[in-house]
């Protein structure tokens, strides 16, 4: 688990713009990156468990070759472990991003972003931009790497952005960036 220590020197000297642009690693809050811990041991565990005995007992009914049971049980062992070696490696390349050392001066990675919606002049959304894995919409937390996330990325308080969506355009002004 390590500390994007270097990530913070780019914030804090403002070269860090475009997420895009940078490594393989892969930013996570601490409780992100907690959570994919405790799925890939949940997986590796538990459920890893579950579809060995699922395999088995397919094959204590005979005939592979034509054994649809067995074949689906098969299937979801493969699909196991593959989510399995997708966590490990996204775990193995993650760094641990620490909100006190995120700047508030420019849209970064971990801030909260109050926008105005310059189309409908009443509404006011908050977005907090997050890595892809930890973006859920639900909770206003979009991907670094969606169209809003890189039009936002790298703009300051006051700034007018438009934002190319597959359902057209959209105009906002950032009201305020912060740190939740």
């Amino acid at each position: 688990m390590a500390l994007a220590l270097p990530v913070f020197a780019a914030c804090k000297a403002g070269l860090i713009l475009n997420l895009e642009l940078m490594s393989d690693r892969i930013y996570l809050t601490k409780d992100g990156y907690n959570r994919m811990k405790d799925e890939l041991g949940r997986l590796k565990t538990d459920v890893r468990r579950e579809v060995l005995e699922k395999i088995a007992e397919a094959r204590s009914h005979g005939d592979l070759s034509e054994n649809a049971e067995y074949d689906a049980a098969r299937e979801e062992q493969s699909q196991l472990e593959a989510r399995i070696n997708e966590l490990e490696n996204k775990l193995a390349s993650a760094s641990i991003l620490d909100p006190r050392q995120i700047r508030t001066d420019r849209v970064y990675i971990l801030t909260t972003v109050k926008l105005k919606n310059l189309d409908a002049a009443d509404e006011v959304i908050e977005y907090t931009l997050v890595s892809s894995e930890e973006a859920d919409t639900d909770q206003g937390r979009i991907s670094v790497r969606s169209p809003v996330g890189r039009s936002l990325i790298g703009k300051a308080v006051g700034e007018k952005v438009e934002i190319q969506v597959p359902k057209g355009k959209l105009h906002y002004e950032i009201l305020e960036i912060f740190v939740k």
